[in-house]
């Protein structure tokens, strides 16, 4: 236990907590910019199982941020790669690597399977669909983002209120770090803080890191933190779903024109501007690049017209 002396010195961990981190099963989802450093903290604490998710493979891009991975990556699955960087430093960690995409059809099961969720996936469709997921299964949900100069960290579910009760509502824009670009201390200091939740959760330190939120602003050096233990969970929710959880009795309108994707999000699919969507009796399943336009319409739709039978595609979340 050599390799763990200097965190069980600390009397809130010790054996205990060591055998505690050792026992844990966690499930990452993104071993990106956020991802690199969480699952970095959580194998050099000894975390015993590690499930890592990502469909991606390893640009050049990645570099500056992502220090998993080194020039003979490129080109090469990043669940593959950090998985064999991750079991190179730490072999007594079991890492399992999967090179897909967590969507609506695949991650009610993969939950399930896990003490803790942590949330590194840079799409707020991904986001909401764990949230739901966690909230419904009453497991514990540890998310992050980090954009430009700033980011947060918070913990969601098991006994605390959803990232729905504190986010109720759809973000202005869409942005990622590949269209808004970020800085990588940024994504490795909210990374790391996302970590350090993530074991103070399995260790069940205090304060509980489930139902708090801090937010950094580096730019300015400015941190933040808050409990949301009360928030209320929002009465009206729209969902996402995968391509695969279509139904023929749905109707599938995709908002996004023709020029922006030739091919529709379903082969059922009918185009249609969010003004031109009328109430129906059938589910209706509202789809766009991000899940973004969905969602607005599906406001727009459920208060204007009094139809709230409806669901959201992310096409570009599976």
């Amino acid at each position: 236990m050599s390799r763990y002396a200097r965190q069980m010195a600390l009397p809130d961990i010790g054996p205990k907590g060591q055998a505690r981190l050792t026992a844990a099963h966690v499930l990452v989802i993104g071993a990106g910019g956020l991802g690199c450093p969480v699952l970095t903290g959580l194998a050099g604490a000894g975390v015993g199982a590690l499930t890592l998710l990502d469909p991606d493979v390893v640009e050049e891009s990645n570099l500056h941020r992502q220090p998993l991975y080194r020039m003979a990556d490129l080109g090469q699955p990043k669940a593959l790669a950090a998985a064999q960087a991750l079991q190179a430093a730490h072999p007594e960690v079991r890492v399992e690597p999967q090179v897909q995409r967590l969507t609506p059809a695949n991650a009610a099961e993969l939950i399930a399977a896990h003490d803790l969720i942590l949330d590194c996936a840079d799409s707020y469709a991904v986001t909401y669909t764990l949230s739901d997921l966690c909230l419904a299964e009453g497991k514990p949900l540890i998310s992050a983002s980090a954009l430009g100069f700033g980011g947060y960290v918070g913990g969601f579910c098991g006994p605390a209120p959803s990232y729905r009760a504190l986010f109720p509502d759809p973000p202005a824009q869409a942005q990622t770090c590949a269209t808004a670009g970020v800085l990588g201390p940024v994504v490795a200091m909210v990374g790391a803080m996302q970590a350090q939740l993530a074991l103070a959760q399995l260790l069940g330190l205090a304060p509980n890191p489930l139902g708090q939120m801090i937010t950094t602003d580096l730019r300015s050096y400015r941190f933040a933190s808050f409990r949301f233990d009360g928030a209320p969970e929002p009465a009206q929710a729209f969902r996402f779903i995968a391509a695969s959880q279509i139904t023929a009795s749905d109707r599938v309108i995709d908002l996004r024109p023709v020029e922006e994707a030739p091919v529709p999000a379903h082969a059922s699919a009918q185009r249609s501007a969010p003004a031109e969507i009328t109430p129906s009796p059938q589910r209706s399943v509202l789809a766009c690049r991000s899940g973004l336009r969905a969602w607005r319409a599906a406001v727009t739709l459920a208060a204007a017209q009094g139809h709230d039978n409806i669901v959201l595609l992310a096409a570009d979340a599976g």
